[in-house]
């Protein structure tokens, strides 16, 4: 009998990489809270997660066979869909930066928290499973 990881793992894999790719777009936010008219971007997590939670159960994919062809959507090197979005400012400053240094501080260590509990649900799954394979020893 073999081990399907994707019913073993479900959403929680392509959830993981999604938080990381988040914590990536919060943590160059904060990087760039002085640049003068940069715009803060966003990561809407259950929309990314759903959409690829959707085109992972499609069997369905479109080919390019040419490299005329056009891409559908966009997408990083983990093959998850990228929705950045534009933070609406509550108080834009003057320079025209959008970046709300307590807002994204608080967005990263929320992601943060909730990147390492998917770490965690997940360590305890390969727990479980290699508990089965040894037997339950």
């Amino acid at each position: 009998m073999s081990i399907n990881f994707d019913k073993a793992l479900g959403i929680h894999e392509q959830a993981l990489k999604v938080r990381q790719q988040r914590h990536d777009v919060l943590a160059t936010n904060i990087a760039n809270a002085d640049t003068p008219g940069y715009k803060a971007q966003d990561i809407d997590f259950k929309a990314v997660l759903s959409q690829s939670a959707a085109s992972s159960q499609s069997q369905l994919a479109l080919k390019t066979t040419n490299s005329g062809h056009m891409q559908v959507g966009q997408a990083n090197a983990d093959g998850l869909p990228i929705d950045l979005k534009y933070r609406v400012p509550t108080q834009p400053s003057v320079d025209g930066n959008t970046v709300d240094t307590h807002l994204e501080q608080a967005e990263f260590a929320d992601n943060s928290v909730r990147y390492q509990a998917t770490l965690q649900f997940l360590g305890s799954r390969f727990s479980g499973m290699k508990s089965v394979l040894q037997g339950g020893n």
